[in-house]
């Protein structure tokens, strides 16, 4: 006889929050984590008194009211506001593209109708319909500020050269005639106060964790303790590979400790040249101001070529992998005792409230 209900298979979002409506349902649980740490992505640890988010920044946002509350319910999210900037050589921009990014591009742009004025006038240099990723950004926003803020980060981030990139990637590139530095236009917005950890220790709060455990190394044993098992891992990994390997991309954090109050005077600065090796610089503390650390944590992140080993951060939804996954969707289909969700196993890209939404869905 199975010893579990559901036996859920990585710790992060969809499987805590799966984890969670289980358990309250009376089911019996057993989440099993690779890692040495619950929580996946989203972990947070305290340094120098600064709750770090060790696998880069991740700042919540939502339109889902249902959403929203259901997370406030277990922990309270301040109300942090992503402003990124952008540092091209030795100029600042904000992001995203708006009114302040314009008039600091060209001088003589005050108004909306002189931005419209100058993209307009870029724009011209493509005719027809996109074909890479490089045509599709200065028909959207023209030469300039594809060449300063988005050819440098995107070669980095993809190690493929933006001509070489599908158009779709950046179909939907913000830009705003209004000076408003406020990154999202969603509703609702924060971060939890105390970190991301305290809400997956909420969500798993009376239900069965084991760390260090890889499923996938003893799978057969693993199947045999749960009626059924909920999978958030690589699809493909799940299958062996068998009808091919979809593709990932990876990152390196490099985390330092600085003796200073504030490093750079914002939490997240993204570096578009391609003179710099990494693509952003994480400032922590600025994500929860009620830090109060004579010091600051600072992490370089660094996109990277993902082999066997390494973290599976991003999907790449190209044409290529999408039809290979549909396929490995298909086999997914006929696990009768698998549920299959998250970013991975899904194999799309989904910001953390689809996430949590697809979970609190999600048949039990």
């Amino acid at each position: 006889m199975n010893k579990y209900d559901y036996v859920i298979v990585g710790s992060g979002l969809f499987g805590s929050v799966f984890a969670y409506r289980a358990h309250k349902l009376g089911k019996k649980v057993l989440v099993i984590e690779r890692r040495n740490h619950i929580g996946g992505n989203i972990y947070t640890e305290d340094i120098e008194g600064i709750h770090v988010h060790k696998y880069g920044a991740h700042i919540f946002h939502t339109d889902y009211k249902d959403v929203w509350d259901f997370v406030n319910s277990f922990v309270e999210f301040n109300r942090f506001t992503n402003s990124p900037i952008a540092r091209y050589k030795n100029e600042i921009y904000n992001m995203p593209f708006n009114m302040n990014t314009f008039s600091k591009i060209w001088d003589d742009v005050i108004t909306p109708d002189d931005a419209i004025r100058h993209i307009n006038e870029e724009r011209k240099e493509i005719t027809g319909e996109p074909k890479n990723l490089e045509e599709q950004a200065i028909s959207l926003v023209g030469r300039t500020i594809y060449e300063k803020l988005i050819k440098g980060y995107t070669e980095k981030q993809w190690h493929k050269p933006c001509t070489e990139l599908p158009a779709f990637i950046i179909k939907r590139l913000p830009v705003r005639l209004t000076y408003d530095n406020n990154y999202f236009n969603d509703k609702y917005q924060g971060i939890p106060i105390g970190g991301y950890t305290k809400l997956i220790e909420k969500l798993l709060d009376g239900v069965e964790v084991k760390l260090n455990a890889n499923y996938l190394d003893n799978k057969d044993y693993y199947d045999s303790l749960g009626e059924k098992i909920v999978y958030t891992g690589k699809l493909d990994e799940y299958f062996n590979y068998k009808l091919g390997r979809l593709e990932y991309r990876s990152l390196k954090f490099d985390t330092k400790i600085y003796d200073t109050s504030n490093y750079q005077g914002n939490a997240v600065v993204n570096y578009t040249g391609s003179e710099v090796p990494y693509t952003r610089v994480i400032e922590h503390k600025h994500f929860d101001s009620t830090s109060v650390s004579d010091k600051t944590v600072v992490t370089y992140e660094y996109p990277d070529d993902y082999e066997e080993g390494k973290e599976a951060y991003y999907v790449v939804n190209d044409d290529k992998n999408n039809e290979l996954a549909d396929k490995y969707r298909e086999l997914a289909s006929a696990e009768n005792n698998v549920i299959f969700g998250g970013r991975l196993a899904d194999y799309k890209y989904y910001d953390m409230d689809d996430v949590i939404k697809k979970a609190l869905e999600v048949e039990i």
